[in-house]
């Protein structure tokens, strides 16, 4: 069963987060995850939300999530993303 990673978040760095957003195709190729989307909210339609942004990754199962977020590639990258983005980073089976 596939899951999802889903982040919401609101960039603070332009550049910062440009270099983020370069670096992380390589942390997520060894894990087999495919970028679905990448976007900028329109509107809250119903209740409430507090960022920007959405992005939503595929990967092969929660293993595989929980690998790549616990790798040395992609742990290089927190720093990085921290101070380039408030972010909500969230982790959903398909079902």
């Amino acid at each position: 069963m596939s899951a999802c990673v889903i982040g919401h978040l609101t960039v603070k760095h332009p550049a910062k987060w440009a270099e983020y957003r370069s670096r992380v195709p390589a942390t997520l190729a060894p894990w087999g995850a495919e970028l679905l989307l990448r976007g900028r909210l329109d509107r809250v339609l119903a209740g409430a939300h507090e960022h920007t942004d959405t992005v939503v990754i595929r990967f092969p199962d929660t293993a595989a999530v929980h690998a790549w977020y616990a790798s040395a590639a992609y742990q290089a990258l927190i720093p990085l993303r921290e101070e380039a983005a408030a972010l909500t980073l969230l982790v959903f089976d398909e079902s």
